[in-house]
């Protein structure tokens, strides 16, 4: 398969991320889908804004872990995970008239690691596979500024952390640089999106009424201890999607950053994720369990693993989502985003309206 820009930057960006002790990367394909479906915070209705998901094509509204296990494919590598990974949807927004213009994207990387003090490699009695029917998100979609100072440590301020980018500026003879919220720059290289799952449990809920608080972000965000209200430590998750600017770039220079997520968001600080758990549950565990010992296991290489069947990358790229929730425009060029997301740039919260309330 030749690879999409975007992908390519993904894989060049390994050099910049911290992967020491990352246990394996799993790659996704394009999007198997891309709509207004959200199972964990609008499960049975169609949701407020679009998302780009990867993983395994039974996803929909009224998804559980079983329907999630009858996925006849997965746009993802390893075929015993039939999970669900997905984020906001980036759009260019042109200066000269208004019209938004999705823009590519060449897969999603998910970095599962092997962090905290509880992992056998640091001493501790071992990381838990994710239960059936667990689901966890982090950020938050109406956020619209930074708000705590960095290094505070409360659950706050990780959370915070947890969402930060990076602008990839390699080949330009620019320096690339990290940030909160969007770069002010062009990214030559792309714009490198990226976020960290927490990974504490409080070992009893599988979900909670925020969808936040059955779960805890490790006390150094990508490291240390669980508290004692999330006891069950878990593998870590990382994503990365780096977003293909390059078309764009000639019709917005010399003007303000014109590049916002699709749930109504110009600031960037509105970035989140979520994770359905789809695993095969033995399958994870045994490889949390024996595959980390060898040195490209350790390299985060999935091949390593035996437990693990590879998907061809040609297989993989051509899974779709059995059904599609709803129909509507999502390319552009068009006037607005989908959905009811008139732009919002804070500092304050937005407000997330739905269809039936949207203001003229």
């Amino acid at each position: 398969m030749i690879l999409k820009p975007s992908f390519v930057a993904i894989l060049a960006s390994l050099a910049s991320v911290e992967v020491a002790n990352a246990w394996f990367r799993l790659p996704c394909a394009q999007p198997m889908v891309q709509e207004r479906i959200d199972p964990i915070i609008a499960p049975g209705q169609i949701s407020q804004h679009l998302h780009s998901i990867h993983g395994g094509n039974s996803f929909s509204k009224d998804m559980t872990y079983n329907s999630a296990r009858q996925s006849t494919c997965t746009s993802c590598a390893i075929a015993q995970d039939l999970s669900n990974y997905w984020t906001p949807t980036l759009y260019f927004k042109d200066p000269n008239n208004g019209q938004f213009t999705k823009v590519p994207n060449g897969g999603l990387l998910v970095y599962y690691q092997n962090r905290g003090s509880a992992d056998v490699s640091n001493g501790g009695k071992g990381l838990k596979a994710f239960p059936a029917g667990f689901r966890m998100i982090t950020g938050d979609p109406k956020k619209r500024s930074k708000k705590y100072a960095e290094g505070l440590g409360t659950q706050a301020e990780l959370a915070e952390r947890a969402i930060k980018s990076s602008c990839l500026r390699y080949g330009s003879g620019n320096t690339g640089y990290d940030f909160y919220g969007f770069p002010t720059t062009d990214c030559e290289a792309g714009l490198n999106a990226r976020l960290h799952m927490p990974a504490c449990w409080d070992g009893v809920n599988l979900d909670s009424a925020d969808h936040k608080s059955h779960t805890a972000y490790l006390s150094m965000l990508d490291n240390g201890d669980c508290p004692s209200t999330h006891p069950v430590p878990l593998m870590k998750l990382f994503y990365e999607i780096t977003w293909d600017l390059s078309s764009f770039s000639s019709r917005w220079k010399g003007k303000p950053w014109p590049f916002v997520y699709s749930n109504s968001d110009p600031t960037g600080y509105g970035w989140h994720g979520d994770f359905f758990n789809g695993w095969d549950i033995p399958t994870l565990q045994n490889a949390i369990d024996h595959c980390n010992s060898t040195p490209d296991q350790q390299a985060g290489v999935i091949q390593a693993c035996p437990y693990f069947t590879i998907i061809p990358s040609a297989t993989n790229s051509a899974c779709r989502a059995k059904t599609t929730e709803i129909v509507e425009s999502i390319d552009g060029p068009m006037a607005k985003l989908p959905g009811c997301n008139p732009l919002q740039y804070g500092p304050g919260d937005a407000t997330l309206y739905s269809t039936s309330s949207c203001p003229n």
